[in-house]
Order: structure tokens, then sequence, then C-alpha cells
């Protein structure tokens, strides 16, 4: 059985667990509950920690000529220094974090959907950007994962976020061994998992490991750790998961019946056409890894890439064509 190194993830307090909302509330968060127990979180509130209150006036970024400022509205005061000390500061002092689960839209805490307003009082949204605290995390962390609570209810975002993150935990773990014995089992585990998030940087990764300009253990690592951070940067294609699928057959072609390799071919087909989950074929060549004991098969991270606890089903109606 898989043991899986838990994570590090900074995570907006108000989800799931202090009401430190602006309006005193406490925001329910299905995949932040899910992770209490399978990873370790750090919750943070920027706009508790500058010093605002709870409930307390909703704080909003302005367009201020070439700058976006953090404004109270109603005093016209401006909070826009004493957000990046703080984000500066806070950032600096984390350590081996993996990623951040931020909440959504907000001022401080929104990476992308911000609103942006054109000044102070009743005055229209112009645009959309990050908050002056997500803002930081990205200048700081630019190859954590980080998603907002919006996102995740997204069924494909959502295990996206749970690949990499799960991924990037255990490197670390294996980093921080420092020996190459380590990190080849690390390449080795996931090697299906790689292939199908970009076949051409994994064979870029086996090339590091290669080590054919005799470098050293630190300068491997490094190079290695900068290639996983690119390669896991999108979800993979579906084309690359049926690749990945006919190549795990490959193990059993000598074994199966005629009728179970059109079965599973029929199957692959439906997956092309977005018909069923990934699952169904990757629960049927596990079964196939068990029944004709495949060793090397046994472990590859591809069949299970994050612990079952936090797998879900459920969807915003926009992660799944099925």
């Amino acid at each position: 059985m898989r043991m899986f190194k838990k994570p590090r993830i900074v995570v907006s307090k108000c989800l799931e667990f202090e009401p430190c909302r602006y309006d005193g509330a406490k925001i329910k968060s299905d995949a932040v509950s899910k992770l209490m127990d399978s990873a370790e979180l750090i919750p943070v509130c920027p706009e508790v920690e500058i010093g605002l209150s709870t409930p307390r006036e909703s704080i909003r970024i302005i367009e201020s000529g070439d700058e976006e400022r953090l404004v109270l509205p109603s005093g016209k005061e401006d909070l826009t220094d004493q957000m990046k000390s703080f984000s500066d500061s806070f950032l600096t002092n984390l350590r081996d974090v993996d990623g951040f689960i931020l909440k959504g839209r907000s001022p401080s805490c929104g990476i992308f959907d911000t609103k942006v307003y054109a000044g102070y009082e009743k005055s229209p949204v112009i645009k959309k950007s990050a908050g002056i605290f997500a803002k930081k995390v990205i200048d700081h962390f630019p190859d954590a994962v980080i998603e907002d609570d919006g996102r995740l209810r997204n069924f494909s975002i959502r295990e996206h976020f749970l690949t990499r993150i799960y991924t990037l935990s255990e490197f670390r773990d294996t980093k921080s061994r420092g020996d190459l014995e380590s990190l080849n089992r690390f390449h080795a585990r996931n090697k299906f998992l790689f292939l199908s998030y970009h076949p051409k940087l994994l064979k870029d990764a086996g090339r590091i490991i290669a080590n054919y300009e005799k470098r050293s253990k630190e300068e491997i690592y490094s190079s290695y750790e900068a290639v996983l951070g690119t390669m896991m940067k999108k979800k993979p294609k579906f084309t690359s998961n049926i690749n990945v699928c006919q190549h795990i057959l490959s193990f059993f072609k000598g074994e199966l019946s005629v009728r179970e390799k059109e079965h599973f071919l029929y199957l692959l087909q439906q997956y092309s056409e977005r018909r069923i989950p990934l699952s169904n074929l990757t629960s049927i060549l596990k079964s196939w890894v068990y029944r004709f004991e495949r060793e090397y098969l046994f472990n590859q991270s591809y069949f299970k890439p994050y612990p079952e606890s936090l797998i879900e089903i459920t969807d915003s109606g926009k992660g799944r064509n099925y």
C-alpha cells in the first residue's frame, strides 16, 4: 500500500477554519475539509493580520495611475503598504510549502478574478486582477501549486491540483534525503504519470538522472526539480492518457483473451469521445496488474496519484464531458 507524504498547504483562514470573512462568515469548502486529515494545512487571513476587525467594511482594489491600491472605500484609507509588508514577512518565513488554496475574488487572496474599481465608492469595475497577498504568493513561490476554492469545485481542476501537490510533496521528501538512489526510485514510480503529463520532459528528466555530464547530486536535484515543475504545470491531455493506457496494455498482450482486448479498446474509444472517465480504464488495467503480477507496475503512481480518501466525483458542472 502506498504511503503518502502529507503536503504543506497554506489556506485562506475563512475556508473551513474561522469566521473571519469581512461579513463574519466562515466559508464551506469541501476541498479544504477533505484535506484536513491528509495534509498539513496552514491557515491565514491577511486582512485580519494587518489589523482589520471582523466583521468589517469590505475593502477593494482601485486603479490609481499605473498602480493597483488596496483601500477602505468609506474613509479612503490606503492599506496597500501594510498588506505588502505583512505578505513579504509571512511568506519569507514559510518553509517547505507545496501549495496554496486561496479565497477566490478576494481583494487580498483572489488569484486572478478580483475586481478592480475605477475609484472609491460608487465607481465601476474596470478589470479583474489578483489580490495583493496573492500577487506576493506568486512572487515568492512561482513554482508552487496555487488554486482558489471556487475552481477546486471543478472535477478536472481538483484532480490536477491533488495530483500535482502530492507528487511535489513526495519529491520534497525525496530531495530531503539527497541521494541519487532515492531520486531514481521517485522517477521510476512516477514514470507513467509523467508520461501522461509531458512525454518530452519525461525524457529530459531521465537524461538528468542518467548524469552523462557527471554533475554533482545538488546540480542533478536542482535540474530535475526545474523540469518537474514545468512538466506538471498543465493538465494532461486526454490523448496522452490514451497513449499511457495503450503502453500499459502492452504489458499484458500475451495473456489477455481476444474479448478482453476488444472490450478494453472499446472503452478506450469511449474515453476518447469523453463518454467515460479515465478511472474506468485504470481500474481494469490495475486489476490486470494484480492478476498477472506485473511487479514493475504495482507501485506506479499513475494508478493512485493521491489518497483515495480525497477522491470525489462531484463537479461544478464544467469539469467533465460525460
